[in-house]
């Protein structure tokens, strides 16, 4: 994938990409920050943000412990956060007009629910929203698109298909 050779493209990352085409979002030119380094979501959504064919976009990976983060944040048209930790980013961190896409899926405990929890992103979605041009949901987003792409995958591996 990192040469932009045929091959199966991790299911989140593919998922990502699908939902930012499905909805008109252009990437190509675009400042896009990326929140994590994961080797399953933030890495492969770099390479894949950074290649001619996906998203021909300017892409910067920050984490945690990255020097200036709201201010690379703040710069982004794009934000893909996959850092893991609930609502890390709120809104001064935001530009408006922002594509947001929150990859986020921790369990927080939630007594009005019956499991005892609810997922929770790593936006603080009420209060990103307003700023942004497009936003995903946690839940609702992200994941029932990472479904469907390892179905897919699932279906190409079984005709030995491979992405180009």
């Amino acid at each position: 994938m990192a040469i932009g050779l045929p091959c199966f493209i991790s299911a989140t990352p593919l998922g990502i990409i699908t939902l930012l085409k499905r909805y008109g979002i252009e990437t190509s030119g675009k400042k896009c920050v990326i929140l994590g380094r994961s080797n399953i979501v933030g890495k492969p959504m770099a390479q894949l943000m950074m290649q001619k064919n996906y998203g021909d976009a300017t892409v910067t990976v920050c984490h945690s412990h990255s020097a200036n983060l709201k201010e690379e944040c703040r710069q982004a048209d794009i934000i893909i956060a996959a850092i893991g930790r609930p609502d890390f980013v709120t809104a001064d961190m935001v530009k408006d007009g922002a594509v947001i896409v929150d990859v986020g899926t921790t369990r927080v405990p939630d007594a009005t629910k019956k499991s005892g929890y609810r997922l929770n992103g790593d936006v603080k979605f009420d209060e990103v929203a307003p700023k942004c041009s497009f936003i995903t949901p946690v839940p609702g987003g992200v994941g029932p698109m990472t479904i469907c792409s390892l179905m897919k995958n699932t279906l190409s591996a079984g005709k030995k298909e491979y992405y180009k």
